[in-house]
């Protein structure tokens, strides 16, 4: 596919384009975006909080369908995957 003289092509271009001292900072933002990326689709389940800002714990025997991430009792969509969890009680405090 990509050959040597194809990525030195590239480089050069990037090089004439963006300049010597510009290209470091672009692969120093590119990496932090790339980390960022990966710890936000990481598969942990977020801490649940409530309207208080103290952490929950979610309702033992509720379970999203799709994922089964734990769901609070008044929750209608799954905080994880966001599939809508029938049975929830909107009337709920």
């Amino acid at each position: 596919m990509f050959g040597s003289q194809d990525l030195l092509i590239a480089l050069a271009l990037g090089l004439i384009l963006f300049g010597a001292k510009k290209l470091p900072e672009l692969a120093r933002g590119l990496g932090e975006s790339l980390k960022e990326f990966k710890k936000a689709t990481s598969h942990e389940d977020p801490p649940a909080v409530s309207s208080s800002g103290s952490a929950v714990a979610p309702l033992a025997g509720r379970r999203c369908p799709s994922c089964q991430a734990g769901i609070q009792a008044d929750w209608a969509h799954c905080p994880r995957c966001g599939t809508a969890v029938s049975g929830a009680s909107r009337d709920a405090p």
